[in-house]
């Protein structure tokens, strides 16, 4: 296993070995893993001086055998488009597509913005979870600005 800090976190797994945490999260693990690694190869290569990197993926290399078969594959991926499938706990399985924006202002910081598509199984179950966040003021708002 990893460092409890780096796998407990539900969106950074995917460089640990498989946890039962993010194995359930992610529907297609294998392929989530791969990739994680893959896009942390691509960041060594572009700052290989990083020391917190190299701290880190010498931590994954000596406490777990499948980040270890992964790092050695040396494949590389820039993470920018794609379909991720996730499962919810309490919506079930969500596929979302997702888009990496380079931050220019801040050097070396992407965001990741993830959609579903209209009207799909997917779009319904985010609209569920969004309207569990959406406080009784933003959604009179919203019904003002639909009247207009």
């Amino acid at each position: 296993m990893c460092s409890t800090t780096w796998c407990n976190h539900p969106t950074r797994p995917a460089s640990c070995s498989s946890t039962p945490r993010a194995t359930e999260f992610f529907v297609d693990w294998d392929t989530i893993a791969h990739d994680a690694v893959a896009i942390l190869r691509a960041e060594a290569g572009r700052d290989p001086h990083d020391r917190r990197l190299s701290d880190l993926i010498g931590e994954l290399a000596t406490r777990s055998d499948e980040f270890r078969v992964r790092w050695a594959a040396h494949n590389v991926k820039f993470h920018r488009t794609g379909v991720k499938r996730f499962h919810h706990p309490i919506v079930g399985d969500l596929t979302l597509g997702y888009e990496a924006l380079d931050l220019p202002a801040d050097s070396g910081q992407r965001m990741l913005v993830y959609t579903a598509e209209p009207g799909s199984p997917s779009h319904d179950a985010m609209q569920l979870l969004a309207s569990w966040a959406t406080t009784p003021a933003a959604a009179a708002l919203a019904r003002d600005d639909g009247d207009r």
